[in-house]
């Protein structure tokens, strides 16, 4: 946290990041520690390269146009799931699955980036009482 003179926390502007890519444009809205959210603009007969990332969900939610999402499946080296999202659409990619996705038409969509937290990550020194 960066305090000013008086000792209260700055007020910190977003920062957003915008990149061209040869299948559109991508813009960071926001990021944080567990989280980033991207709106994309893709174009209509290009595509991502084939990735995956090690520790993050990846998801899609199309707002306009079409998006086609392939997912390599791990356990079966030939097949890859193929999923068309139109306007409202949303699909998510596990982290490890090698992935791309390919603008069907010109469109824009929000890419979410998240990593999953155990439900169950809490350790007890004590056991809850009255008092």
């Amino acid at each position: 946290m960066i305090l000013n003179k008086e000792g209260t926390p700055n007020k910190v502007k977003e920062v957003f990041m915008k990149a061209g890519k040869i299948w559109g444009e991508t813009e960071l809205v926001h990021a944080n520690s567990i989280l980033e959210f991207h709106r994309i603009s893709f174009k209509s007969g290009f595509k991502c390269s084939e990735h995956f990332h090690q520790y993050k969900w990846n998801g899609f939610f199309c707002e306009s146009g079409k998006l086609l999402v392939r997912v390599w499946q791990n356990d079966q080296a030939d097949l890859i799931d193929e999923t068309i999202l139109k306007s409202g659409d949303f699909t998510r990619v596990r982290p490890g699955f090698v992935h791309q996705f390919e603008g069907l038409e010109d469109g824009v969509a929000f890419e979410l980036y998240w990593a999953e937290f155990s439900h169950d990550d809490i350790i007890r020194k004590t056991v809850g009482s009255s008092v």
